[in-house]
């Protein structure tokens, strides 16, 4: 029995997040049912290292697997491309440690969030559509995000999530050929996270929230904020990050 690091890209948009859910159509599943023809038709379980939402995408998603198979990296890799749906695909494969794990190894992922200053019907898929902006107040608002924070604020409320303490690395927004691109980089997310930074970010540009209310909230955490949530279909998973 070999394990295997597989690393995935998607689009999101017809799908209910990476993660398998009841009667939902989610990317676990389909990459499960995909493996299930190199196992004589028995369910291999796929493991994720992050959980993406329902609409959002990924360049970088990572996942493991265990299989017993004679078969070649590139063989299988053709096997499951040639069975998912063309929304999907492994863009690589690699043999791994049996005692390596997609989640729990990873030491820190990046998300890039993409806005575009037109309403191009071409980018409305993977795109939030933003009329105008203020670069300066997102330059001066993003080094506030750098190191730990709590940002029990900017998530959705878990009663079952004692930690929402998070190390930030960094931080940017930048501007090329009309696109607005955020791209942040830690140790952890919480549910929703960067969306809600993106959406209260954008807010503050646009004086729906101050800066001063805006640190507030980074500084003193309090639970369901209501705070403005950036559209999912903005999202990249954009890669994550391990040991070697």
């Amino acid at each position: 029995m070999s394990r295997y690091k597989i690393t995935i890209q998607y689009d999101g948009l017809s799908f209910s997040g990476f993660q398998s859910q009841k009667n939902l159509n989610t990317i676990q599943d389909k990459i499960e049912h995909s493996l299930c023809f190199l196992n004589k038709n028995n369910l291999i379980r796929v493991l994720g290292a992050s959980r993406t939402d329902a609409g959002v995408h990924a360049l970088g998603q990572v996942a493991h697997f265990d299989l017993d198979i004679e078969l070649s990296l590139d063989a299988i890799k053709r096997a499951l491309n040639a069975r998912l749906p063309v929304e999907i695909r492994i863009i690589d494969i690699v043999e791994v440690d049996s005692k390596f794990h997609s989640r729990f190894d990873a030491i820190k992922k990046e998300y890039l969030y993409q806005c575009s200053l037109t309403d191009n019907p071409l980018l409305s898929k993977n795109h939030f559509i933003v009329k105008k902006i203020d670069f300066d107040m997102l330059e001066d608002i993003q080094g506030e995000l750098l190191g730990k924070h709590n940002f029990l604020s900017f998530s959705k409320f878990d009663i079952g999530k004692k930690n929402t303490i998070c190390e930030i690395f960094k931080s940017k927004w930048t501007l090329e050929d009309g696109k607005l691109f955020y791209i942040i980089e830690g140790d952890r997310f919480l549910h929703h996270m960067v969306r809600y930074l993106v959406g209260t970010m954008i807010g503050c540009m646009d004086k729906k929230i101050s800066k001063k209310d805006f640190l507030s909230l980074l500084d003193n955490p309090i639970k369901d904020g209501k705070l403005l949530k950036a559209p999912a279909h903005g999202l990249i998973l954009n890669r994550i990050f391990y040991e070697n």
